[in-house]
């Protein structure tokens, strides 16, 4: 598959040019909020001076968030995985379980860290680590959330970068995990 041609717009505001990564309709990752799409540039006047922001919609959430155009990739606003880079995640959901042997809330904390980092391979980890299959051992509250979370995030951008349903990408991360595992799905024993 040919790789999608880039089209930088170049807009000049007082004195200063300003490349613009992403257009209208472009999807894009955000690390804390995951995958959402660019409604636009708009220029907004802020303390005198004439500001350039990306206006990023996140549809499931139902929030708009604005980026400066000139802070996007310090705060971490990105293009989609390639399908490597999903291939990866997917590979990283066939690993071996890693659970640190430190207190809930400290692993609670990296987890989080590593669901809004963006970065799907890590966001694999999370769910990899996490997963318990429907025969398996209960997890507490706080440990199904941050699983939730994880997964969502994952499956949004599976979802997008593959053009298939969420809830159809959701299942596609579980079945690979109830595969490597040795698990019967809950579909397949339904």
């Amino acid at each position: 598959m040919p790789s999608p041609k880039v089209n930088v717009q170049v807009s000049k505001i007082s004195d200063k040019v300003t490349k613009l990564e992403f257009k209208k309709g472009d999807y894009v990752v955000y690390p804390a909020h995951g995958v959402g799409r660019v409604e636009g540039v708009e220029q907004f006047a802020v303390a005198g001076s004439e500001v350039q922001l990306y206006s990023i919609m996140f549809e499931q959430d139902k929030m708009r968030l604005k980026v400066p155009v000139t802070k996007a990739k310090n705060a971490g606003l990105r293009r989609l995985s390639s399908k490597d880079r999903i291939k990866d995640a997917m590979t990283t959901l066939q690993g071996k379980v890693r659970i640190r042997r430190v207190m809930w809330s400290r692993r609670a904390q990296e987890y989080e860290a590593k669901i809004n980092s963006g970065d799907p391979v890590q966001i694999a980890e999370v769910v990899r680590d996490l997963y318990r299959g429907h025969d398996a051992p209960e997890q507490s509250y706080s440990e199904r959330q941050i699983y939730q979370a994880a997964l969502e995030r994952l499956a949004r951008e599976l979802a997008v970068v593959e053009k298939i349903d969420q809830g159809k990408a959701a299942e596609k991360i579980e079945d690979v995990m109830d595969k490597e595992r040795g698990y019967t799905s809950a579909r397949d024993a339904a």
